[in-house]
């Protein structure tokens, strides 16, 4: 009984510094979860970002009498609207303007992530996203 007493007498201990020391070892996983979570999502944007294009392009490349200007501006609107960087478009075949009814055209729009990135030194530094679409052309 005296030792149950004495148990509930006693003080707290002093656990002012601990809090702190717990957040120091806690923070930099937190961050580069968060940073990684980022860097992802800008990823996954990017990805979404090039097939639009690549589905806008080839839209307007399998319409009769299109030139290839047209099918390029197609694309560099969407990817200058989002902000896109040092990206590409490809258009096979090249020649698709001439190419007969019932020939698929594709349209390749590719960009690098590391121009792309709101952090060029993470995770995706060095790799490229590409996005494509293939459609038949029309009559």
């Amino acid at each position: 009984m005296l030792s149950r007493r004495r148990l509930r007498r006693q003080k707290p201990r002093n656990r002012s510094g601990a809090a702190v020391v717990e957040f120091a070892v806690i923070s930099p996983v937190f961050v580069a979860i968060l940073l990684g979570t980022i860097e992802a999502c800008s990823m996954i944007f990017l990805r979404q970002t090039t097939e639009l294009a690549a589905f806008e392009a080839a839209r307007v490349a399998i319409v009769k009498d299109t030139k290839s200007d047209q099918v390029q501006q197609a694309a560099k609107n969407v990817l200058d609207t989002r902000k896109v960087k040092k990206y590409n478009i490809t258009i096979t075949p090249t020649d698709f303007q001439a190419a007969a009814y019932g020939t698929y055209i594709r349209v390749e729009v590719s960009a690098p992530c590391g121009d792309n990135s709101l952090i060029p030194v993470m995770f995706y530094s060095g790799q490229t996203i590409v996005g494509q679409v293939e459609m038949m052309k029309e009559y």
